[in-house]
């Protein structure tokens, strides 16, 4: 399965070794998810390390070099109605690639939380973790 990381679950794998965003990342190999980002995501995720706690830059190549990067998309073939975000090219790329997008970022995402675009599951990581295991999926350790 593609999965989709937003900056917001790369910031907060990086800033933290507990919570779903990096148990996502580690489980990625194992459950045969390919991890998935783009130039731009990257970019935003990067201006932002500064504000993470002391080491957690750190942890930016490791993760980094798990993702797979993609072509960023930046219009959308399909009618796409809502109010202007920053970060619509992340919902349009994320389209183009994956099933999943995982994103912790409520104020762009607010809406579209929990629910799917053209079939795209938009979900926050421990929403996605929860729905894998639910659903059977989960591979165990």
């Amino acid at each position: 399965m593609n999965v989709f990381l937003d900056s917001s679950v790369l910031l907060a794998a990086c800033g933290s070794a507990a919570g779903a965003s990096r148990a996502v990342i580690e489980m990625a190999a194992r459950q045969r998810w390919q991890l998935l980002s783009s130039a731009y995501v990257i970019a935003e995720a990067e201006a932002n390390l500064a504000a993470l706690p002391a080491g957690g830059a750190d942890n930016r190549a490791r993760i980094r070099d798990m993702l797979q990067k993609v072509p960023d998309v930046l219009s959308f073939e399909w009618p796409a109605v809502f109010a202007p975000a920053r970060d619509r090219p992340i919902l349009f790329t994320t389209s183009a690639w994956a099933e999943v997008l995982l994103t912790l970022d409520r104020r762009d995402f607010a809406d579209l939380l929990g629910k799917s675009f053209y079939g795209l599951a938009i979900l926050r990581p421990g929403e996605f973790l929860q729905r894998e295991r639910a659903a059977g999926r989960l591979v165990p350790e």
